[in-house]
Formats: C-alpha cells, structure tokens, sequence
C-alpha cells in the first residue's frame, strides 16, 4: 500500500509556506467552497460523514466533539488549536506548520466557519518561536488576501485568528490546562464538567482540535466527508501523519493510510526502510511516550497472530496485556542495543518533571517511580522494587484530574510486564548492567523471534 498524501501533498513544492504559491495549488478553493455554496451546518455534517478522529491522541471523532459545542444566544464561542505538541517522539505538527503553514489557517477558518466562531486562536508550544513566525507571516498573508478579518470573500463572515505561545509545559497540551494558559494563569487542568464545549474559554463554549484535526477538514470539505471515509478501515479513516523515530534506517514524518500494516510501515521501501544499521527490532512505542511499549513480537502481530495495524482499534488489540495505543503517531522503534530500563527511566524523569503538582497520585507517585527506577538502573535497586513500581503504578492511573497521570503509570507498567526479566538482570547483575554500553539478553533468544 503506497502512501498516499491529502496533508503533504505539496510539501516538497518550493515556496509552498507563502500564501501566493499554496494558492496556485488549490489553496483556499475548500474555503472558498464552503463560504460560497455550504452553511456551518453542511461543513459539520462532511466532518461527521468523515468519520475524522482526534489526531492529537485521544481519537474522538471530530464531528461528535463540535455537535457538542453549545450555542447560547448572545454567548461568543471560540475555536483553538492545540499546537502545544509536546509528546515525547512526536513532531508532526511542528512539521506540518513549518512547511505548509496556510494549511492549517485555511482549516482554522473553515472549522471556526463551521462552530459559529468569530474570534479563534493558536495556542503554540513555546519552544516553536520560529514556527510561531512563519504562522504569524502566513496570517499577515492571508489577511492581505481577503481571507481572514471582515466579510471573508464577500460571505459576511467575520473572523481573527491569533497565534499564542505557550509556557514550555507538557500539562498545557491537556485541552482545559491549555486554556488556563490561554487565559494567562498557571496551566492546571480543570475539573470536567463542565467541559470545555459548554464552558471554556473565558467561561464560553470552546473546541480545542489538534493541528492534524483541523487541517485534515481542508481536504474533508473539497472532497466530500464520504470520500475521506473511504480511505482507512473501519472506524479508523482517512490519513494520519506519523513521526517515525528511533533505530529506522529512514526515520521521518509519513503520511499514511489507516490500516496499512505495521510491518510495511516499518519495513517497507515507501517507508521507514527496516531498522537502522541491520540491528534486529526489540520493542516500538506506537504512538509517543504515554502509551505502552510492545516487545517485538507484538509489534507486527497481535496476540492472536493477526497482521498489526496501524490503526486505532488493531494497535490496542489485546487491551495493555498485549497492545497499546496509536496515540498522537509518535512511533519510536528500538533495537537490541537499547536498555529498556534506561528508556523508562528516560520516561519516567520528564513525566516527573512535567507533572503539574496538581494530583497528590501523580505529584508524590512519578517522583517515586523516577526514584525507583533511577535505583535499580544504577545497580543499587532490591527485588521488591519492581512489585513496588507496580503499585504505585497502579495508584496513579486513574485517580488523576488529567490523563497525565495515565501518561506516567502506562509506560511503566507496561515495561515491567513486558520486560520484567531485564529489570531482574539490572538487580542480581549490578556490576554488570552498570558497565557503559551494557545492554540485557534474553538468554537463548534472539529479539528477532
């Protein structure tokens, strides 16, 4: 299955980040159809009719979360665009925004167009200064063209679009912490309900869509909800921008359909290429660093032996005892040469830094996990350290505000049960597993097999 591209299209066309060039590519022909010949209402039936997921790792279906959205006489509703990505291994978005910037503008306005939204912001990670100047050059463009502002193109609608910059925290990419932030306090998630579509921003009824969501409805509405919906299987349609890191011998961001195999995407020749250097596949985390890592023989095949997935519903096949999660498409692959207790260490430090402080499970539990973790990969950790993880693994998910929680106690849990045996080796062999370069093998396998 060749990749086909509805995003990255014409990502490779010289000049394709100013307004001048996008256009000549078909450029806001999608805005100027629904403006010109289709009310709020049809855009959100061609979302819906898309079958469109979240891409921004929850994968609720986009139509579903804007039906939601209430509508108050007299009340402003916003649109905001989750551009805060911050997921360990993904960087899709930042990818999309720095080559086709009017892409996303041209998605903003057809989505605030569609919600009823007169006044829509960006709200950028921070540490993406350069990528916030090339949006803010790309909107200075599309104003000058009549497509942002007073009655766009003649419609009699009106809209503004800010870019915002974030405050350099993991927590803001969690929509109601992000709106906080937005609204210029600390970024602490919000206890839901309400929920953002009845009372978000400034207390009016708020979207918050990923960068891939929004821009995904530009090609939804010139095709038609219907023709989106073909692509993919199932429940999973259309395309979805994949960051590939790690051991690959091509790493990158592909643009994929739903349902090709995990294989191919790792293996294949329009893809990744295999693993880098001829190494042999050990473990991959599916979709950035907050959902379970799988060992290698669960990474191409599910439990039962079926063809894995890359899809919404195949990559969680098993539940966590076997699967995990597409997530946000941050696709990290590690070869044999990785020590998976240094990489959960790795995890567990930035989900200790970035916890808000907020929760009491996840505030004292990920400095523990951090703690632990640092214990046994310095040869100092105790047989009972591992069961301990467990635990306070355990009482970290779901007893949190926010899924950061979540986000924390997945990738170690999921490292213990799948690769207990090396966590073992680091504490009976500590002079060993501490010696630089040391990596654990199962005895009398190959990670191949």
């Amino acid at each position: 299955m060749k990749n086909r591209r509805l995003l990255l299209e014409h990502v490779d066309v010289p000049g394709i980040d100013g307004i001048d060039v996008y256009v000549k590519q078909g450029g806001y022909a999608s805005l100027e159809k629904a403006l010109k010949k289709m009310s709020p209402e049809d855009v959100v039936e061609e979302v819906k009719k898309s079958g469109l997921r979240g891409r921004g790792g929850a994968g609720f279906p986009t139509g579903m979360k804007w039906s939601f959205l209430a509508k108050p006489e007299g009340v402003p509703r916003y649109l905001v665009c989750n551009a805060d990505e911050s997921e360990p291994g993904t960087f899709k978005d930042r990818y999309l925004m720095e080559k086709i910037p009017h892409l996303l503008i041209e998605g903003m306005i057809l989505s605030s167009y569609a919600l009823g939204a007169n006044q829509s912001y960006i709200y950028i990670r921070g540490e993406f200064m350069y990528v916030l100047n090339i949006l803010e050059k790309a909107i200075a463009e599309a104003y000058a063209k009549g497509f942002l502002g007073k009655n766009i193109l003649g419609s009699g609608y009106d809209l503004d679009l800010v870019v915002t910059p974030g405050g350099g925290a993991y927590i803001c990419g969690e929509e109601t912490a992000l709106l906080e932030s937005l609204e210029g306090k600390r970024g602490n998630p919000r206890i839901k309900p309400p929920f953002p579509a009845v009372k978000g921003l400034w207390g009016c009824p708020t979207v918050v869509n990923n960068v891939e969501s929004i821009a995904a409805v530009v090609p939804i509405v010139r095709d038609g909800g219907d023709a989106y919906a073909a692509i993919g299987i199932g429940r999973s349609t259309g395309t979805k921008l994949i960051s590939a890191c790690g051991n690959l011998a091509r790493p990158g961001v592909y643009e994929i359909d739903l349902g090709l195999s995990v294989e191919e995407f790792i293996y294949g020749d329009d893809y990744c290429r295999g693993i880098a250097n001829g190494k042999q596949l050990k473990a991959c985390v599916p979709g950035g660093s907050s959902v379970p890592i799988l060992p290698h023989f669960l990474v191409t095949k599910t439990a039962t032996g079926e063809d894995r997935l890359m899809t919404y519903e195949s990559l969680a096949e098993g539940g966590f005892a076997s699967g995990s999660m597409l997530g946000s498409g941050g696709f990290i692959v590690m070869d044999e040469t990785t020590c998976i207790v240094h990489n959960t260490l790795t995890f567990a430090r930035f989900y200790h830094h970035e916890s808000c402080g907020q929760c009491s499970p996840c505030r004292e539990g990920t400095g523990w996990m951090d703690k632990v973790i640092k214990r046994i990969e310095t040869g100092k950790g105790r047989m009972e350290d591992i069961d301990l993880l467990v635990d306070v693994a355990k009482k970290i998910e779901g007893n949190t505000i926010c899924p950061l929680g979540d986000a924390a106690a997945w990738p170690v849990a999921a490292a213990i049960r799948h690769f207990r045996d090396e966590f073992e080796w680091h504490i009976t062999h500590p002079e060993e597993a501490t010696k630089p370069g040391a990596v654990y093998m199962r005895p009398g396998a190959s990670w191949s097999n």
